[in-house]
């Protein structure tokens, strides 16, 4: 995804009814992704309230009329935003899932993608917290549609292996929680996590640190062979 910060050539003046194309020098279909890049970054620092179309349009180059253009209102803007990042992370883990023959191995395979994506994209990260600590009144509704299948198939596969005895037997719901929770929060928490560790979290020694911890728990709970 294009860094929203690194905007194309501004266009003096008023552009008129061909402001609502692209910026100067854009290659054509490249204006609403660098849209949505940006506006994931205003949304993701600032939260939906405070977040300004104009702000958004002006990191990408263009003026506010363009962008309305793309997105008729902030509202669908922020739903785009939210639900392009979530197929995204949907694709990461449906590939995970493929791969691996069960057990802990094809659980390690999704933890691991998992703290990848966060990783690689903070924004998501905390645009996501917000959601959920204003308690969705956003998406409530259109989140529950796309994550919802993706839980239920992950309890589906959980309760299977437990069956089979490939992995030790616990609530599986309670399970993806707290696994959603090892992962997110000590991103979403960094600046904490941050004062209580005495060193960057988020630094690369820190982040395979992490990783190891919660793969060595969740393996040592989890896998019967361990």
């Amino acid at each position: 995804m294009a860094d929203p910060r690194q905007r194309l050539e501004a266009v003096p003046g008023d552009r008129g009814a061909d402001d609502a194309s692209q910026p100067v020098g854009a290659p054509a279909g490249t204006t609403r992704t660098l849209i949505l890049a940006a506006a994931l970054h205003r949304f993701a620092e600032q939260g939906f309230a405070a977040a300004s179309l104009t702000d958004i349009a002006a990191d990408v180059g263009i003026r506010r009329p363009s962008l309305l253009h793309h997105f008729p209102s902030k509202e669908a803007l922020y739903r785009e935003v939210l639900l392009a990042e979530l197929a995204d992370w949907n694709s990461l883990v449906s590939v995970a899932i493929v791969g691996g023959t069960g057990g802990w191995e094809k659980a390690e395979r999704v933890l691991v993608a998992a703290f990848e994506y966060f990783e690689k994209h903070p924004d998501f990260v905390r645009i996501t917290r917000r959601e959920a600590l204003d308690g969705g009144p956003m998406l409530s509704e259109e989140l529950g549609a796309v994550l919802r299948p993706m839980f239920d198939g992950a309890v589906v596969f959980l309760e299977r292996e437990m069956d089979a005895g490939r992995l030790r037997r616990y609530d599986a719901r309670q399970l993806l929680l707290t696994g959603y929770g090892a992962v997110l929060s000590y991103l979403s928490d960094a600046p904490l996590a941050g004062d209580l560790l005495g060193s960057d979290p988020l630094s690369a020694s820190m982040l395979a640190a992490r990783r190891r911890h919660v793969l060595d728990l969740l393996r040592n709970a989890l896998d019967p062979s361990a």
